[in-house]
């Protein structure tokens, strides 16, 4: 068994069903209350739930989807996905208290499962582990804090320390944190975006001007085309289905791009529709383009070609040729860098016929009200920022960006994570932004470039950078590579995490390693002035306040903000603003100082405080979706893209890691995957029939999944052959099992995202 990776045990439990062909309706109910009841106490578990996504109550910690614009239900604005990370937060029945430390050796916690390890409990005081020491042992927030400080002012340089940030945490918190570590003297700020959605980020601003999406919740239901690529709603983002549903009954037609025939992609039963639980499920896709992993820019190309060729047999009502001359550049050259290609190749390296793509077009090639929705199936490959760059492409020759009903729309995975870069966590920070913390606090920020989430775990391993400070996550699960990870982990001299529950990051630790215990999204945050809200920015850009409502499990928790300006008092204890003193514990009592300041730094957050008490909170300003474009020229950008042929050997597969439906994120909620039809088992690998017989397997045997990478071989133990239908040559299974499978070094290009979702593989029976 690795030290590094969750156990390779098998439950030996596994039992296999049909897939669904529609997601949610009572199950997913069933589902929802089982969580939350379970471990939480009726009362506690439902106060929770009823002012989960409220505008009087806080954001869900799971998935960043928007709420509605205008009505909500006041009955349950929330999903499955939501309502079990929701039950994961307010669990009563455990805590994670000094007594399972003193019990459990860091070694034994390591034998544990991450199922288990999650169902411990809320973490309830400062853990410390000292430099060979077996167990965590309790330490007094302030200690804490001191050595903390110590390990950071005995650094030679600022650029020794990392500190990395998950989605899940609040504006006002990012906020402080950037300017923490920046007056400390780094930008080495990676987050969970960098294993993502930076694909996204860096296409869109090269491309439009802005790495975010450019519709609104609203734009879904004005939509006439809704094309879903690389993504798996019913699962990842199980409330974006109501609006595809509204949009569905509204005349539009949805078209669905994945190797996996997924249940939330072809159908929806409302469980809030009386309609569809007793009627039955809305039918969602109207095409579905089954395509080879990595195989989408080919398809994009292709459809791209079609319309040209559309717009030739009838000019003028195919094209925005208006659009296309008065907003964009590089037309001209994208049009013609298109001939090199033929159609046929195209369709067939989709594993398409011609035929199908041409039916898929003519259901937009008169409409403009095209939307483009994608995530990580098309954000982690080599060519992932090229891909993307073809969506926009393809949008702008139908003149699909800055009208209702069009547009792109990524779909962001975690709840915040665009916030947090909107409030300047980011490796890369613009010089604006610089010049404006410089203006506001007065000091001169660094002005390096920090590292990624890539570089951060090779200066750790290195030894280039020797203390890592993460703000939530899991990080040695999350990243790519695991057993790399955990080398460049357990070569720090301190390792910090600031968590609400127990995972194995904090048992791939440095030299010293600390655990300090926060609140979630659902606990009240009580300071010296009162309660506190924070706020968070969804998928399509609405910042809304988000307030707990229950107690917290035990009073020794500390907020984010209050963790961080208590450590930058320690840190930084001679920082002086422009106009006094920095005031840390005055921004720990009142958040709304916090807003005030974001206000002077972040450009669309103007009255931030005020705008941020409307209900349902504000959009902030988005060039692409008024035709602004502020890229260099002023312009969107046609860009030209060569696609990918993954030219597999004799018993080689092109395997994408995937997501369970008992799972957010690296969280582990369950073993159950029941849209695909999996029961009590994670450490599966789903296969096309013709590859398992071609290979010499047989459903359910055991295997051994190889990548090799630079000469090196890296293995992932005891696996379960399972038949699906997925195309040939492709295969899925599970993260974070199947990351120790991504090398370190292979990531997209200009990006640096780990390419988990394209990973050359060979498979080896286990003997019995």
């Amino acid at each position: 068994m690795s030290r590094n990776t969750p156990p390779e045990e098998l439950t030996g439990e596994l039992k296999i069903e049909k897939p669904y062909d529609e997601a949610a309706g009572l199950p997913a109910i069933v589902a929802s209350f089982k969580h939350v009841l379970h471990g939480t106490g009726t009362g506690r578990g439902w106060k929770a739930l009823i002012k989960l996504n409220q505008k009087d109550g806080y954001d869900c910690p799971s998935c960043a989807w928007p709420d509605p614009d205008g009505h909500r239900s006041a009955i349950a604005e929330y999903c499955e996905s939501g309502a079990k990370a929701v039950a994961d937060e307010v669990m009563t029945s455990h805590t994670a208290s000094p007594v399972l430390f003193q019990r459990y050796s860091v070694e034994e916690l390591l034998q544990k499962t991450d199922l288990w390890l999650g169902q411990q409990g809320r973490l309830t005081q400062p853990m410390v582990l000292r430099p060979g020491g077996t167990h965590y042992e309790p330490i007094e927030w302030g200690d804490a804090f001191q050595l903390i400080a110590d390990e950071l002012h005995s650094l030679n340089s600022p650029d020794e320390a990392i500190f990395y940030t998950s989605g899940r945490t609040s504006n006002e918190a990012a906020f402080v944190y950037q300017l923490f570590v920046r007056m400390f003297g780094t930008n080495n700020m990676p987050d969970c975006s960098n294993m993502c959605h930076e694909s996204t980020s860096v296409a869109l601003a090269d491309s439009i001007g802005l790495g975010k999406a450019s519709v609104k919740y609203e734009d879904y239901e004005k939509a006439d085309v809704i094309m879903i690529m690389g993504q798996n709603p019913g699962t990842n983002a199980p409330r974006m289905l109501t609006p595809l549903e509204t949009a569905k009954r509204n005349g539009a037609k949805v078209i669905a791009v994945n190797p996996l025939r997924e249940a939330g992609l072809l159908a929806f039963r409302n469980p809030q529709s009386p309609r569809d639980m007793l009627l039955g499920a809305e039918k969602l896709t109207d095409i579905f383009l089954q395509v080879r992993i990595n195989s989408d820019l080919a398809l994009l190309k292709a459809m791209c070609k079609i319309l040209l060729d559309e717009e030739k047999k009838s000019p003028g009502n195919v094209l925005d040729q208006q659009f296309i001359q008065q907003y964009t550049s590089g037309y001209e050259a994208f049009v013609k860098s298109l001939d090199q290609y033929d159609l046929n190749e195209l369709a067939a390296q989709c594993g398409l016929a011609v035929a199908q793509i041409q039916k898929t077009v003519d259901l937009f090639k008169h409409t403009p009200r095209l939307i483009i929705c994608w995530a990580m199936g098309l954000t982690q490959h080599k060519n992932a920022v090229y891909t993307i760059n073809e969506i926009i492409n393809l949008l702008l020759l139908k003149g699909s960006i800055g009208i209702e009903g069009g547009g792109a729309s990524p779909i962001r995975g975690h709840s915040n994570v665009q916030g947090d870069r909107t409030m300047g966590i980011w490796e890369k920070p613009k010089p604006e932004f610089l010049d404006a913390l410089k203006k506001v606090f007065g000091f001169e920020p660094p002005r390096k470039d920090g590292f990624d989430t890539v570089a951060s775990v090779k200066a750790m391993h290195e030894g280039k950078a020797k203390v890592f400070f993460g703000l939530g996550g899991n990080f040695a699960m999350a990243v790519s590579d695991t057993n790399y990870t955990a080398e460049a982990l357990r070569t720090c001299k301190l390792t910090v995490h600031v968590s609400t529950k127990l995972n194995r990051s904090h048992l791939i630790h440095g030299e010293t390693a600390l655990i300090l215990p926060c609140l979630g999204r659902t606990d009240r945050d009580r300071q010296a002035t009162g309660e506190q809200f924070v706020s968070c920015e969804s998928t399509t850009g609405v910042v809304a306040q988000s307030h707990g409502v229950v107690d917290p499990v035990v009073d020794t928790l500390k907020s984010e903000v209050a963790i961080i300006c208590e450590l930058a008092k320690r840190v930084l204890p001679n920082q002086e603003v422009r106009r006094g003193q920095l005031n840390w514990d005055a921004l720990v009592a009142n958040y709304d100082l916090i807003r005030d300041l974001i206000e002077q730094v972040v450009p669309g957050f103007n009255n931030y405080n005020q705008m941020v008490r409307k209900p349902g909170g504000f959009y902030i300003p988005n060039g692409p979706r008024v035709r602004e474009f502020k890229t260099k020229d002023g312009k969107a950008h046609f860009t030209i893209n060569t696609p990918t042929y993954h030219d597999l050997q004799t018993g080689e597969l092109l395997l994408m890691t995937i997501r369970s439906h008992d799972q957010f994120n690296t969280t582990v909620y369950g073993y159950n995957d029941r849209y695909r039809g999996i029961y009590n088992e994670r450490r599966v690998v789903f296969m096309n029939p013709d590859d398992i017989v071609n290979l010499g397997l047989q459903e359910k045997q055991i295997v051994d999944i190889h990548s090799f990478y630079a000469g090196q071989q890296r293995t992932a133990h005891r696996f379960v052959v399972v038949t699906y239908d997925i195309p040939r040559g492709c295969c899925a299974a599970y993260f974070p099992e199947t990351n120790v499978l991504v090398p370190i070094d292979s990531i997209a290009e200009k990006s640096h995202t780990p390419t988990s979702k394209s990973i050359v593989v060979t498979m080896t029976p286990v003997a019995k």
